[in-house]
């Protein structure tokens, strides 16, 4: 089949002119790897306390198998003083109560292995909860203190910084995490040590007030303000020696890996990210040698930086990515893309923006790590939601996420097609706005949806089943489900190699005229055409080839698709929000 190149047809094009590579020392599970996402809070409770926790993931090994997906990422597990979801770390050797025991750990690691199933946890390396240890020992122990440069503290500030410490309180939310880079250490609580002084008056934070940051350095230090520290300093390098202590601890409970909070965070004033580069390569260096086959996930945004600096993988974050957020925000953010998502039936979208970013930071890391790309996740809104909330326009974008090259991460719950809820409390820092993505897993259609046996108002966040249709149980009996259409995909990408996280990828179609898009994976040898359309409309695409031998098998489609070949080429015919996947025969 000689499809034209993109020098031949106006608006195509080229992306992946090789296979993608990994690190040497990235394990060869990764090539064809597809995660699993859990927020431990909501995804099974066992002890009915309307909380979920290890025991209950446990009891759903075999759930989570049967998706046939190959490793899962957990938030954080460790003691927190849940502010933020369980980013507040009060201690990062020891399993939140709530959670169950480092033992169960242990546990869910061993019963994931026999399954399969790889585990990975959730590091936090830029800051910890102002009540960690370390940290009350930090603020008071004096500037001698063993942990006082484990954090970055100062006598005076900026009038411009006390203004927005001001700001701050006068808005009546002292705990925003937009204004003010500076908090008084006398915020945090902590009882005044006998000389009457705290080791620094002020406190930097990393996100939240009660999230003071961590100390790993400046990349190029103000001589003239003393918490400004070299990443040589004693405390900087102290530090990763630490970050690489709490690595090896769970390393040696048999975890898998870790996917990396705010990656990028860490080293200040590092324009040309030379610095935090630098942190990652050290910290790869020493993982490779002490625990080899052990994986990190970069939560960057930015794969240019993050995968030559030591990663496996990194995400294409909405947050910071014009082409993601072009094909997945809906239209209550229209004004941020101009137009309705392209994953919307409205049929007035685009993916040039996703085509040419894609395309720019896949060339640049392709030899280094994967690109990740996902359904949703705790700080991003589910599918169901935003303009998408019909199963063909789940599984059309699912189609797309699991026919991508780089590593795929499926929300919990995305699979059986669970409500983006709107309107939820804000739980432990959650916002209104991330509260909806945090829902409890929805097992079954009774009160609690099979989530916990405590009473529904008891529940860490309320259930949506819309009569049971949004459940595993009623998925599980339905051929046509998500659910079911889903575990066909995974299985796809399974069976045919060239589908999964390396290899070529070339969009074909003219992206002057979206609908539909389709695009082309292969490795000179194996080829498979995906085509998707997600608009509402019927629309066709003639894929220019020689009438030869070539024809299209078609191996898996959402909704009534057809191909047939024409004197012009091979005609493929897609009904209204459908999708297909063929093999070049």
């Amino acid at each position: 089949m000689n499809i034209k190149k993109l020098s031949l047809i106006a608006g195509m094009a080229l992306i992946g002119a090789s296979a993608g590579m990994a690190h040497k020392t990235t394990p060869d599970w990764i090539k064809t790897a597809v995660f699993y996402d859990i927020y431990p809070s909501s995804f099974m409770d066992s002890d009915g306390n309307g909380i979920g926790d290890i025991p209950g993931i446990i009891s759903r090994l075999d759930y989570v198998k049967s998706l046939g997906v190959d490793a899962i990422w957990m938030n954080p597990i460790y003691k927190s003083g849940w502010f933020d979801g369980g980013y507040d770390i009060i201690d990062y050797y020891s399993v939140d109560p709530r959670f169950g025991t480092n033992s169960d750990v242990r546990r869910l690691v061993d019963e994931a292995h026999k399954r399969g199933l790889k585990v990975c946890l959730d590091l936090v390396p830029g800051h910890t909860s102002n009540q960690s240890e370390w940290f009350k020992r930090a603020a008071t122990e004096g500037p001698e203190g063993r942990y006082a440069d484990y954090y970055i503290f100062a006598d005076e500030i900026s009038p411009k910084d006390s203004a927005d410490i001001k700001k701050r309180h006068q808005l009546g939310d002292p705990d925003n995490s937009k204004l003010g880079l500076w908090v008084p250490t006398a915020e945090a609580g902590i009882p005044l040590p006998e000389s009457g002084k705290y080791t620094g008056n002020f406190y930097l934070r990393n996100y939240y007030p009660c999230q003071p940051a961590l100390n790993f350095g400046y990349a190029k230090p103000d001589s003239k303000k003393s918490w400004q520290q070299p990443l040589d300093a004693p405390g900087p390098k102290a530090l990763r020696r630490e970050m690489k202590n709490i690595m090896a601890y769970w390393f040696d409970q048999g975890v898998d890996g870790f996917r990396v909070d705010m990656a990028a965070s860490l080293v200040r004033g590092d324009k040309d990210k030379k610095g935090i580069m630098n942190l990652w390569e050290d910290m790869r260096d020493w993982i490779d040698r002490e625990y080899p086959g052990k994986v990190l996930i970069a939560e960057w945004g930015d794969p240019e930086h993050a995968l030559p600096g030591g990663f496996d993988m990194d995400f294409l974050l909405i947050h910071n990515s014009p082409g993601f957020k072009q094909i997945t925000r809906g239209t209550e953010r229209s004004k941020a893309v101009g137009k309705d998502a392209y994953f919307e039936k409205t049929g007035t979208g685009a993916y040039d923006k996703f085509v040419k970013e894609f395309s720019d930071q896949y060339q640049k890391s392709k030899d280094y790590g994967y690109i990740s790309l996902f359904s949703a996740n705790h700080d991003i809104n589910r599918l169901n939601s935003e303009g998408r909330d019909t199963p063909d326009q789940i599984k059309t974008f699912m189609t797309f996420l699991l026919t991508m090259p780089g590593v795929p991460f499926i929300h919990y719950g995305d699979e059986i097609m669970m409500r983006n809820v709107k309107g939820l409390p804000s739980v432990e820092g959650s916002r209104e706005e991330r509260s909806g993505t945090r829902t409890p897993m929805q097992w079954d259609n009774t009160p609690t949806a099979g989530f916990s046996t405590a009473a529904p108002e008891k529940l860490y966040l309320p259930i949506y089943t819309d009569g049971g249709k949004l459940t595993v149980e009623v998925q599980e009996n339905d051929p046509n489900s998500v659910l079911n259409f889903t575990r066909a995909l995974i299985k796809l990408r399974h069976d045919h190699p060239m589908l999964a996280n390396a290899g070529n990828w070339e969009t074909i179609s003219d992206q002057s005229k979206p609908y539909p898009w389709v695009y082309e994976r292969s490795n000179g040898t194996e080829r498979y055409i995906v085509a998707l359309n997600p608009g509402a409309k019927a629309v066709s695409y003639t894929l220019p080839a020689e009438a030869s031998d070539s024809d299209l098998e078609l191996l898996l489609a959402n909704g009534k698709v057809t191909s047939k070949k024409t004197k012009k080429g091979i005609e493929i015919k897609l009904p209204g929000v459908s999708s297909a996947v063929f093999k070049v025969k």
